[in-house]
Parts: C-alpha cells; sequence; structure tokens
C-alpha cells in the first residue's frame, strides 16, 4: 500500500520548487500565497524535515528539497500525460489531407462518405491546393501527391498511376477520329508540364494520329475548369479517365475512342514518424482499397 502525502500538498511543493517562488505558484495553481505556505508546511510536518530555506522575497530548496522535487515534479507530469489521453481517447481523432484540386473534387469528395461510415471516429479535413504543402512544416498531416513519386525524407506509397483519353459529352456525337476536325478542341495550361503531361499532341501521337488542325480551340488554366466545359458540351479533352470515372458511369461524360495515355502516379504521402498511427494507416489502407481497381 502506497503511503504518499496528499496530492494538494505535493502539488503546492512541486509548484513552489519549480519556479522557487510561493507567489508565482500561487498564480499557477489559483490560490494564495499563504495556501502555498500551509500546503508546503503540510508536507514538512508529514515529512518531518524542512523542504525550503525561506528569505525575504525567495525561498531555496534544502538538500531533501532537491531529492523530493524531481520525483514529484516526473510524477506529475507522467499522471497528466495519462489524465490528457483518456480526456482525448473520446475525441474524434483528426486528420488533414492535402491533394491537388481535381484529385479533392473529383475524386475525394465523392466517395469521402464511404470512409465516415467506416471510420467514424476520425476527422478528415480537406486541403485542396495545386501547390505541394510541406508536411515537414506540420500544417497538413498526410497527402495524396501526383507525379513520378520521389519525395525527399517522406513515406510515400503508390495508389494508382493515372490515364488520359480525349473525353467529351454524349451529345457531341463524336464517334470518330476524323470527326474530331469538327470539334472545339480543349487544352489546359499544365503549370509544370514533362513528358507524361496529357496533352493533345502527345495523345495524337500515341493513337497514331495527325492533330487535328484548322479547328477551333480554347484553352483553360486548370483541368477542373478543362472538365466543367467538356461536361457543359463545349468541346472534347484530353481528360483523366479516373479522376471522372464518376461522370463516365452516369452518362455524363463518354470516352470515343480506345486509346488512353499513361500520366503519373498518385501517392499516399506522409512523414516517417508518423506512417505507424493509427489514423494514418486507417486512412491509407482505405485509399488503396478503392483506388484498387485504377491498379
Amino acid at each position: 500500500m502506497r503511503q504518499l502525502p496528499p496530492l494538494p500538498a505535493l502539488r503546492a511543493f512541486e509548484a513552489a520548487a519549480r519556479h522557487l517562488s510561493f507567489k508565482t505558484a500561487a498564480s499557477e495553481l489559483g490560490v494564495t500565497p499563504t495556501a502555498i505556505s500551509h500546503q508546503v508546511k503540510l508536507l514538512e510536518d508529514i515529512l518531518k524535515t524542512p523542504l525550503f530555506i525561506r528569505r525575504t522575497r525567495q525561498v531555496v530548496l534544502t538538500e531533501a528539497g532537491q531529492e523530493l522535487f524531481t520525483p514529484t515534479r516526473e510524477g506529475l507530469d507522467r499522471i497528466a500525460a495519462g489524465v490528457d489521453r483518456v480526456r482525448n481517447s473520446n475525441r474524434p481523432k483528426s486528420l488533414t489531407l492535402s491533394a491537388t484540386t481535381a484529385f479533392t473534387s473529383n475524386w475525394l469528395i465523392p466517395r469521402l462518405a464511404d470512409f465516415r461510415v467506416q471510420h467514424s471516429s476520425i476527422d478528415i479535413r480537406l486541403h485542396a491546393s495545386d501547390d505541394p504543402v510541406s508536411l515537414k512544416a506540420g500544417t497538413v498531416d498526410v497527402a495524396v501527391r501526383y507525379g513520378p513519386g520521389s519525395y525527399d525524407g517522406l513515406d510515400a506509397e503508390l495508389l494508382f498511376t493515372d490515364e488520359f483519353a480525349p473525353l467529351c459529352s454524349p451529345a457531341l456525337k463524336v464517334d470518330s477520329i476524323e470527326g474530331l476536325a469538327a470539334q472545339t478542341l480543349i487544352h489546359t495550361e499544365w503549370r509544370h508540364p514533362d513528358s507524361k503531361t496529357p496533352t493533345w499532341q502527345r495523345w495524337c501521337k500515341a493513337a497514331g494520329v495527325a492533330m487535328p488542325v484548322g479547328g477551333r480551340s480554347v484553352t483553360f488554366a486548370d483541368d477542373t475548369h478543362t472538365a466543367k466545359a467538356v461536361i457543359a458540351g463545349q468541346g472534347v479533352a484530353v481528360l483523366s479517365v479516373h479522376m471522372l470515372a464518376n461522370e463516365i458511369e452516369d452518362g455524363l461524360l463518354k470516352a470515343p475512342f480506345g486509346k488512353v495515355i499513361k500520366g503519373h502516379g498518385h501517392h499516399f504521402v506522409t512523414r516517417p514518424e508518423r506512417s505507424d498511427e493509427p489514423e494514418v494507416k486507417a486512412l491509407r489502407s482505405w485509399l488503396h482499397t478503392i483506388t484498387a481497381p485504377y491498379r
């Protein structure tokens, strides 16, 4: 059986020893300096030894006080940590997920309700940005990034490799590649073009056809706007068949030609020290499950 002094006396002693001031300890604990003095005196009477040398404007720990201070501080710190863990165990865990605007709006949001059903204790906060946010800065917890997959100092797992093809509204009646010359070709102004950028030129080369000439064209600054224009029947664009899978299934879009071109991969990215956290593992596993058909 533990023989411990009263907890209020130990709290008063620890605060006074930490600050070497009864007044500052009283302010921290929300009591009067006299109350601190009484609690310390009670502890000294129980232990039958002085713990402080009392001076006019300062108190100094005695040898016995110094010996008691460290284990008391560590014990109270552990109690506080345990209380916080229990208090927070009933709160929903939250993760801030950063992803591109297209991935967030076209792919993630329509499917996120399924994650909430499976993991009601995890609160997902979405951060949509086409500029990568530093995970090391702590602004976001995890990210889905589109690119070649090399992220210095971070853990990255491939979710799926994107594929692109010409998409259009069924109302346009595009049935042949030759018919593209009569349609408006919609282009996207990709921010960081490379060999995997889904352009009309690249798709035509892969399909073995000449680039349509003489027709109308329009360019949008991002693929989200491009997709909206295509759904509205304003033309044909090379877009992700995965990002717009729901629209294709619902009949809002069609892919009139069979040829697709590969893009980069979408990767689940996090800091190595957070990779095994239960909430991070749950989100990663869910993303792997629902992206499995695309791999």
